[in-house]
Formats: C-alpha cells, sequence, structure tokens
C-alpha cells in the first residue's frame, strides 16, 4: 500500500471495477489506479519525503510533480540543489514538467552540477522556457562532444531557438556519438523555419 492514505477510497473504489464485465471500464480502473499510486496531499507528500527511504523519496517527487500548483515548488526547488544525486536528478526533471519561471533559477543553475547526468537533465527540464539567457547558456553545450549534453542541448534548443542554430547543428550531424547524430537529425527538423 502507497504511504500516501488521502486517495484510499478512491483506490478501493476502483480496485472493485478491475472485475467489471465491461472492457472499457475495467480498463479505465486500472490506469487511475495507476495515476493515483503515490499521490497523497502535499502534507503526506512532504512527510514521505521527510522520512522516507530513497524509493519513497523520489516516489514523493513524482507524486509534487503531479500534485502541482505553488506548493509543489518550494520543496522542489530544494531538493534540487541536495548532495543526493539521485534526488536532484528527479527533482530537476519535475521541476522541467512543471514549467513555472520561479523555477527556472534553479535549473539554469543545475547546468553547472557536476554530474553531466543531472547536467543533461537540466538541458531537457529548459524546454519549457522562453527566455533568450537560455539560449546564451546552452550554446556553448552544443560543443561538449560527448554523446550527452551536445545532444541534450541540440534538442533544447530546436525548441527554445530559431533558425541561426541551423549551421551548428548541421555540423552535429557528423558527431562521432550516435546519439548526437540522432538529436541533430531531431533538431533540424523541429528547429522553427526563419
Amino acid at each position: 500500500m502507497s504511504p500516501f492514505n488521502s486517495t484510499k477510497n478512491r483506490r478501493e473504489a476502483l480496485t472493485a471495477l478491475l472485475t467489471d464485465p465491461c472492457e472499457e471500464v475495467r480498463i479505465a480502473a486500472a490506469a487511475s489506479l495507476e495515476r493515483l499510486e503515490g499521490i497523497g496531499s502535499i502534507p503526506e507528500v512532504l512527510e514521505a519525503l521527510k522520512k522516507g527511504d530513497l524509493g519513497t523519496k523520489l516516489k514523493a517527487l513524482y507524486a509534487l510533480g503531479r500534485i502541482g500548483g505553488e506548493e509543489a515548488l518550494p520543496p522542489l526547488i530544494y531538493c534540487a540543489s541536495r548532495p543526493e544525486e539521485d534526488i536532484r536528478s528527479v527533482a530537476v526533471e519535475v521541476l522541467g514538467t512543471l514549467g513555472q519561471p520561479k523555477a527556472l533559477p534553479v535549473l539554469m543553475e543545475r547546468l553547472k552540477d557536476p554530474v553531466p547526468t543531472i547536467q543533461a537533465k537540466a538541458i531537457g527540464a529548459l524546454k519549457q522556457f522562453r527566455n533568450p539567457a537560455i539560449i546564451t547558456e546552452l550554446l556553448p553545450f552544443l560543443d561538449a562532444g560527448d554523446g550527452l549534453l551536445d545532444a541534450e542541448a541540440a534538442c533544447t534548443l530546436a525548441h527554445i531557438s530559431d533558425g541561426a542554430i541551423e549551421p551548428k547543428l548541421i555540423k552535429l550531424l557528423a558527431s562521432p556519438h550516435p546519439r548526437t547524430r540522432e538529436a541533430a537529425a531531431v533538431a533540424l527538423g523541429a528547429l522553427r523555419v526563419t
């Protein structure tokens, strides 16, 4: 049973529908149960985030993303700066899905994270924002030459930039890293025509 009890009545009612004679009802009930797993009220989620084991804390961060709203931002922003890589990584990812302007400074700060995978998550999270400062910060990542940061930067810049980055994306098509070449190809298709 999930550590979040506020959805207990809903889960019980939906569980009963898993044996409904109508297949569509069973499918809808299963999908709703899956969504409710891990969702609770903000106080319950915060309690799990504070006292749970690592797995519970990560579930709590994802639950904050599903709950959303202003109340979810402070704990997510705090967790994006925690020393634990897993917690920092998931918090950055969730902040990106929320796309709230208040999250932009912490995501920009995570571009300097010592862990490349967290940098990559921050780059990907910035797709949700339309701010010219992001473009300036992401352009150097196109030269990373690592198959991770350059690929993420290409995809994100294709969503938030204009056709001016086209030559840089074309150059990435010759990268020795397949992931970078793939990302550059996708980015060229997504880039706005100017």
